[in-house]
């Protein structure tokens, strides 16, 4: 059997191809090398618009049972901080909750789920075939940070300084608000605790790397110098590919969605939103068929994230600066509209605007003149 649309990878990315691929009329197959529920490393949170996109898919109620988290602290590196309510409230959701739940929509959706572990695609006869025995009219790579498709594709990692590590676990919280607290040491770096809402928490510590490989001893201890106090268990860390260098999302028949297309916000280590989004376009494309599926895709992508992802780029680029950093949480603190625009950056599609460059700028000018 030849299917229309194979997509590699059951996460968030991989599930809202297959059921936007299916909603179109493909048949579809979702290959996961793992069974369900599995947990992947992550920080848990999903904004307001990841449920968005899953709403305009027919995917409702993922949240029930997670209550929603509705302000958030953000502590610069110099320690000033902001705590402001959330534009829209979030959910901290496992993953492995989060993403057997968004497999079995699929499910319900009429696609197909085979436990399969990809090693090898080849053309023939027009088709791709994965493995030498399953046939696809298109294939959409969501198989995450290591992707075979990638790979296949001919796209290396991604190079240092547009590459993360992350390491997560779980412990007490100790509020109901999210916490992301930012360092100078090792800079991009941060920690955060985001209650689940039963008395738990996700809890980590994530840098951008350098072309050093980094220890789970160093990690952790990392984390215990930003969050003393804080004792998560079962910690695990995980790479994070930086949207600042993206492959092209598509060629021919083969199209990339999620972190396997390096989708990650630079400026907060997000995924999820991407990840549903750009799974959603890629099976909306990819059921229209291998001739149109790679233009399809590439215009939706840039139609729907274009401005944003270059705002996002030139975000991650300036507060390499940590003096940006803290003049950016100085502005918010002073001004809901500023931290509004951050949120919107960092968790969804937002971009900025005069007024918070204008206020993060007089910021830097202020606390750079010299005392009278």
């Amino acid at each position: 059997m030849t299917y229309d649309v194979v997509i590699v990878g059951a996460g968030p990315a991989g599930s809202a191809a297959a059921i936007a691929a299916r909603r179109a009329g493909a048949s579809v197959l979702l290959l996961d090398r793992s069974a369900f529920p599995r947990d992947k490393v992550c920080g848990d949170g999903i904004a307001a618009e990841a449920f968005d996109v899953l709403d305009e898919l027919g995917v409702t109620g993922i949240a029930d049972g997670f209550p929603p988290i509705g302000s958030l602290r953000l502590v610069a590196p110099s320690g000033a901080e902001v705590a402001r309510p959330l534009p829209r409230p979030a959910h901290t959701i496992p993953r492995l909750v989060f993403d057997e739940l968004l497999v079995e929509a699929a499910i319900a959706h009429g696609v197909e789920l085979g436990r399969h572990s990809v090693r090898e695609l080849r053309h023939d006869r027009g088709d791709v075939v994965l493995d030498g025995r399953i046939r696809a009219r298109v294939v959409i790579g969501a198989d995450g940070a290591g992707s075979v498709v990638r790979r296949w594709l001919g796209h290396p990692v991604n190079p240092p300084g547009h590459l993360a590590i992350a390491i997560r676990g779980y412990g007490p919280a100790t509020g109901g608000e999210q916490l992301i607290r930012t360092t100078g040491a090792r800079w991009p770096a941060y920690a955060w605790s985001f209650p689940l809402g039963d008395g738990t928490a996700n809890i980590g510590y994530g840098e951008v790397l350098r072309g050093r490989a980094l220890t789970k001893a160093y990690l952790t201890g990392r984390l215990a110098d930003l969050l003393p106090g804080s004792v998560p268990t079962g910690m695990r860390a995980h790479h994070l590919p930086l949207s600042t260098h993206r492959p092209a999302p598509a060629r021919g028949p083969v199209l990339l969605a999620g972190d396997a297309l390096s989708l990650i916000n630079p400026f907060t280590g997000e995924g999820i939103f991407y990840a549903v989004l750009s799974g959603s376009l890629a099976g909306t494309a990819a059921a229209t068929g291998p001739e149109r599926a790679a233009a399809g895709y590439t215009r939706a992508l840039r139609t729907r994230l274009g401005r944003h992802l270059r705002h996002s780029g030139t975000a991650a680029l300036l507060t390499r600066q940590t003096r940006v950093v803290d003049a950016a949480v100085r502005a918010a603190r002073r001004d809901g509209r500023v931290f509004r625009r951050m949120v919107d950056l960092g968790l969804g599609d937002g971009v900025f605007d005069l007024r918070t460059i204008g206020r993060i700028g007089a910021e830097m000018l202020h606390f750079a003149q010299p005392p009278s």
